[in-house]
């Protein structure tokens, strides 16, 4: 396999165009990212500093929109999936290795989607979440399997995007929150104690990984390098609007919790303290904590599953092969049974994804720039003021992950 520039779609046919011809892909990537973590780190963050730390999710986006750009340009300009091209053109030593890291980071953390399912079941509806969590799961595996996975899925997560956006900007305006101290929040600070917050939400808006699956995305719409500025104009939306919502998030609870001294100990914190608002209040923010929860649980399954799919050279069909479709399907069931036995990630699963996520995604990072630079990508080579970014972005990785290194070590 090479990786030229293509001029078919990953299935072989023309793309459709249509309704859904200019969105999609972003919009998968932003469903899949935005999860019930950075639901929890966004208000924590906000209870704690109130809007202090405005600025972080701004310069994620800065970032991740910049890495995105990077995999639309790669998925554009080759014929193979996305460790077929790391293969190609650096070894099947890296390629194996970024195949099982992005598969152990995401599998390590879809129990907190599973069980953050559960949790929004027992906010609309009361009783157990475990009840939830294991519903939730079957109905994933059930979407998984049935035909034209990837348009449904494509659809799903624009619904679920425009859910998110209703729920969590409507739940930020009705806290009514001081504007000029959410302009002032734009200026960088880093009050003591806010590192761990800092580096959790950053790493849950900048995720490379999911910028990483772009490059299988955009394949799958069946985008070729002439669709270039159909496919940036989507990036480009799909990750403002990740970052909006973590960024009006930290506001709600920045208006609500912070003044009322709540420590946000779970995203049902935020929920609570709008009960005063109304109880229409509550279960809006409940229904965006399940859009956040099933789109990552679908999202993050279909991450884990294709790159387990790439790594035993399984994945030729894409998301629309079998094959592919199983080891989706087994993310799913380990998340779950994480999920319901545990009642949510045990903390040395935890300690196990960080420890990948320190030698992973800085190499996932390199790889994409490397990738970016070749002359395989064309007219769609980065140019030198995105790579300049790009590198910054590499930095700010290994920030994260040496903060992470000295969370361990304490």
């Amino acid at each position: 396999m090479t990786s030229t520039p293509v001029t078919a779609t990953a299935q072989g046919a023309p793309p459709k165009r249509g309704v859904f011809s200019s969105i999609g892909p972003a919009f998968i990537t932003a469903a899949l990212v935005f999860g019930p973590g950075s639901i929890a780190t966004a208000s924590a963050m906000g209870a704690s500093f109130g809007y202090e730390l405005i600025w972080v999710p701004v310069i994620a986006t800065i970032l991740m929109l910049c890495f995105v750009n990077i995999g639309v340009r790669i998925g554009l300009t080759t014929d193979t999936s996305i460790l077929g091209t790391v293969a190609h053109r650096l070894t099947g030593i890296v390629a194996i290795i970024v195949g099982l890291g992005s598969f152990l980071v995401v599998t390590s953390f879809q129990a907190g989607n599973s069980a953050g399912t559960g949790a929004a079941g027992q906010l609309l509806f009361g009783g157990d979440p475990r009840f939830f969590a294991v519903l939730f799961t079957v109905i994933g595996l059930i979407f998984v399997w049935i035909p034209k996975f990837y348009p449904a899925l494509e659809k799903l997560m624009v619904v679920v995007i425009i859910v998110l956006l209703v729920a969590m900007i409507t739940t930020a305006v009705v806290s009514k929150p001081d504007l000029g101290a959410v302009v002032g929040g734009l200026v960088p600070s880093i009050p003591d104690g806010s590192i761990p917050l800092i580096v959790g939400l950053a790493a849950t808006t900048f995720s490379i990984v999911g910028a990483l699956y772009q490059i299988q995305l955009v394949r799958e719409k069946g985008w070729t390098s002439g669709d270039f500025k159909l496919a940036r104009r989507d990036a480009v939306l799909g990750t403002l609007i990740l970052g909006a919502l973590s960024t009006v998030i930290m506001i709600a609870a920045a208006a609500t919790l912070n003044p009322a001294g709540i420590e946000a100990n779970s995203p049902a914190a935020l929920a609570q303290i709008l009960e005063p608002i109304g109880s229409w209040a509550v279960w809006l923010f409940a229904i965006g904590l399940w859009a956040a929860a099933f789109s990552s649980l679908l999202g993050n399954s279909t991450i884990g599953g294709s790159m387990l799919a790439g790594v035993f050279k399984i994945d030729g069909g894409g998301l629309a092969s079998a094959p592919v479709k199983a080891c989706i399907s087994l993310v799913i069931v380990l998340g779950g049974v994480i999920a319901t036995v545990f009642g949510g990630i045990p903390i040395q699963l935890i300690i196990t994804a960080q420890a990948v996520t320190i030698i992973v995604v800085p190499l996932i990072g390199a790889v994409m720039v490397f990738l970016g630079r070749h002359r395989d990508r064309g007219e769609l080579r980065i140019k030198t003021p995105q790579l300049v970014l790009a590198l910054f972005g590499l930095a700010f990785l290994l920030f994260l992950a040496g903060s992470y290194v000295v969370k361990l070590a304490g």
